[in-house]
């Protein structure tokens, strides 16, 4: 499916013809290179291999050097796959923000904000047990009895508890197109994507 690599900007507020606000994303889309074609007869699929934002040589192995040397480009600090990729484009070839139109809808996925270890009422939505009064004090945000005693007489996989939540790949399905600045490689998606500002992301046709 096509699609390009871009950089979370932040968000902002525009108005439609309706004088209507719309919360949306600011999303530096590419440039990106072809670093790889993959084909049905040598790798059993067809993608393209898509590089974006530059990278200090000195930070590269010799075997991304030589990777990135064959498309004739600077190292690049993120890559992804596209698989069915609409266009004939060739090793080297730049796929820029003009792939995407105004009106489309785009899928964009990309790793949540990390919270850290979280209690089960912010991980899991848990309500809470008990009462804010009669002599209790500390199980406001419990999240209760995890299992029983003479039988099973352990804890069910799955059950949900308190952990680390966040920094998951998360896809965001059907967020609209609604302007493409082609001047700055900007797209302002409808909505908000995941992630923190800055961070990478990957837009979906």
């Amino acid at each position: 499916m096509s699609g390009l690599i871009g950089r979370k900007i932040g968000m902002t507020s525009i108005y439609d013809a309706n004088g209507k606000n719309i919360p949306c994303t600011v999303i530096e889309a590419g440039p990106c290179v072809v670093t790889q074609v993959r084909t049905n007869e040598v790798d059993g699929y067809a993608a393209l291999q898509l590089g974006f934002d530059d990278k200090a040589e000195k930070r590269s192995d010799k075997a991304a050097l030589g990777h990135f040397k064959k498309a004739g480009t600077a190292p690049k600090k993120f890559v992804a796959e596209f698989k069915e990729f609409k266009g004939n484009y060739k090793l080297g070839d730049v796929v820029d923000v003009n792939h995407f139109e105004e009106g489309e809808f785009v899928d964009v996925s990309a790793t949540s904000k990390g919270k850290g270890f979280q209690g089960v009422v912010k991980r899991h939505g848990f309500g809470g047990v008990g009462q804010a009064t009669h002599g209790q004090h500390n199980r406001l945000r419990a999240p209760g009895s995890v299992g029983a005693s003479s039988y099973p007489s352990r804890v069910f996989k799955g059950i949900r508890m308190a952990g680390r939540m966040g920094a998951e790949t998360v896809t965001v399905q059907n967020l609209q197109v609604l302007k493409v600045v082609q001047e700055k490689n900007l797209i302002i998606v409808k909505g908000c994507v995941p992630g923190h500002k800055n961070g990478y992301v990957i837009l979906h046709k």
